[in-house]
């Protein structure tokens, strides 16, 4: 395939704060200057205004996951007059519903792409017709494995592409929280994720309890925002953490805030292919990790970080532990991290990856 001939129409349930919307404006990037022209369509959100700044157009939307039977009906048309209006010779989807879409939208001569970011076993019979005729990036092996086992893909029709981030450039502004922590001898922990029962921040707050009895020089990071903020603060308290668990909220500068951290937590309950590892990875931190889907993928146990069993505070906190107590284990393994995010991680392989995809097909 000619990328110069392409007019390429990515489809996203939103354009705000999240990983899967992140790889999104990575590929609109990369392809900025290759593509003939990128469209976006979605829900909307924070990020249409990066899409403004790169030239992209972003047509609006109703939520692609909406049942909603008048939503869907509308989606159908909307999508279906951006593919004639725009001429898309390619349509990219990022949500299982929005291969849905482009299956039932997309007329024949028009190349489908699909991303799968998570592993997943309800609808099968939908999913099955959505990636009937698609080429789909799976994020991650494990993904790949689900897509292909579970659901019956084609083998040759799934690859994977892993996720990554961009270089720090190590300009960033001081965090006064973590500054402040920082003069009065503490470790800094962190905990990079959306308030969701997804991120099991729950079991950091317990593991955090845990840890502290042992070492009250540490404090605990939560960074981030989401349904569960208030009734973490309220199991912090109840712990009397108060003056241990620290929550930033939304930033919008993750790799500047980790790289003010001593270490990173990651607590998942399941993930696809999580960006917080190889964004800590990048910026020379080591992470310990819940050992699901495809954190593995990323994390090598011992070597650049610690894998541990998901809802598991009591294994959480002996890694943390570990981790306080033997800095020099921590400094060799983030001179891995680094090296694992050069080799496998950076944002030149993901283009040079995504480029030879779309060329091969």
């Amino acid at each position: 395939m000619e990328l110069g001939n392409q007019n390429i129409l990515f489809v996203v349930r939103t354009m705000g704060l999240g990983g899967t919307e992140n790889v999104v404006l990575q590929l609109c990037e990369i392809l900025s200057d290759k593509a003939n022209k990128i469209i976006v369509c979605s829900s909307g959100g924070v990020h249409e205004k990066k899409l403004r700044e790169m030239g992209i157009g972003h047509y609006a939307i109703a939520d692609i996951a909406s049942k909603n039977p008048m939503d869907m009906l509308k989606n159908y048309r909307e999508i279906k007059s951006i593919i004639k209006k725009e001429r898309i010779t390619l349509v990219h989807a990022h949500h299982r519903m929005a291969a849905f879409y482009a299956e039932l939208c997309a007329p024949k001569g028009v190349t489908k792409v699909a991303n799968a970011h998570n592993t997943f076993t309800d609808k099968k019979k939908l999913t099955q017709f959505a990636y009937r005729d698609t080429r789909v990036i799976a994020v991650g092996e494990r993904v790949r494995e689900n897509l292909t086992e579970h659901f019956g893909i084609p083998k040759e029709r799934v690859c994977v592409i892993h996720n990554a981030v961009k270089p720090f450039d190590g300009r960033g502004m001081p965090v006064e929280l973590l500054n402040r922590a920082r003069t009065e001898g503490n470790v800094l922990i962190g905990n990079v994720g959306r308030l969701s029962e997804q991120k099991g921040m729950q079991y950091f707050v317990e593991a955090a309890e845990i840890t502290a009895k042992s070492h009250p020089e540490a404090r605990f990071i939560i960074v981030g925002d989401g349904e569960e903020k208030e009734r973490l603060r309220q199991s912090a308290a109840a712990k009397k953490l108060q003056e241990k668990v620290f929550f930033l909220g939304y930033r919008d500068d993750i790799q500047n805030v980790m790289s003010q951290l001593d270490f990173i937590v990651l607590s998942s309950l399941w993930e696809g292919l999580p960006l917080t590892p190889i964004e800590a990875y990048s910026v020379g931190k080591t992470v310990v990790a819940t050992a699901v889907d495809g954190t593995p993928e990323i994390v090598r146990d011992n070597i650049d970080g610690f894998l541990v069993e998901p809802r598991n505070p009591v294994q959480l906190a002996e890694r943390m532990i570990a981790l306080i107590e033997h800095p020099e284990m921590r400094k060799s393994m983030e001179a891995q991290a680094v090296k694992r995010y050069q080799d496998e991680f950076s944002f030149e392989k993901l283009s040079r990856r995504y480029i030879n995809f779309y060329e091969e097909l």
